[in-house]
This record gives structure tokens, C-alpha cells and sequence, in this order.
């Protein structure tokens, strides 16, 4: 299964990534917190600004400092578009 680069040297399983979404909305705000709270967030952005998040089949949101854009290129697929 291909991994996908999201920062820092950090991949993710292309696979298993669900959608990647921008962090400024109110709703995946709280969907940030909520994964906080029980335990299902991984930060991959060694400090700097969250920029994209990549929510996973196994219910981890996973928060990355490359844009949603890059991410996309990085999966494969025209952003806007969602086709591969």
C-alpha cells in the first residue's frame, strides 16, 4: 500500500485516508477537539501552522502543516475535483 508524504518526514497510508480538509471551519474545529479528547489526533506538524487535515478510515484525524493542495498532489488527485 502507498504512503503518502504529509511533512516533516512524516507518511500516511494513502489507502486509508478518507479526505483532506482545510482546518479553518468551525466544523472540523470541533472535530479537532473531539478527536483531542479521546485520544485520535495526530499532530504531524513539529510545531508549525496546521494547514491541512487529513481525516483516516480509522477515525484519527491526523493535522499536517503542507496545504490541502500539496496534499492532493501528493495523493494523486486534482484538487477541487476529487477525481484521481
Amino acid at each position: 500500500m502507498p504512503f503518502v508524504k504529509i511533512g516533516f518526514g512524516n507518511m500516511v497510508s494513502a489507502g486509508r485516508v478518507i479526505a483532506v480538509v482545510n482546518p479553518d471551519s468551525s466544523p472540523i474545529r470541533r472535530l479537532i477537539q473531539e478527536a483531542r479528547d479521546r485520544g485520535g489526533l495526530i499532530d504531524a506538524t513539529s510545531g508549525r501552522k496546521m494547514r491541512s487535515v487529513l481525516i483516516m478510515d480509522s477515525d484519527h484525524l491526523v493535522l499536517s502543516a503542507l496545504t490541502t493542495n500539496a496534499l492532493a498532489a501528493e495523493l494523486g488527485i486534482e484538487a477541487g475535483t476529487g477525481e484521481a
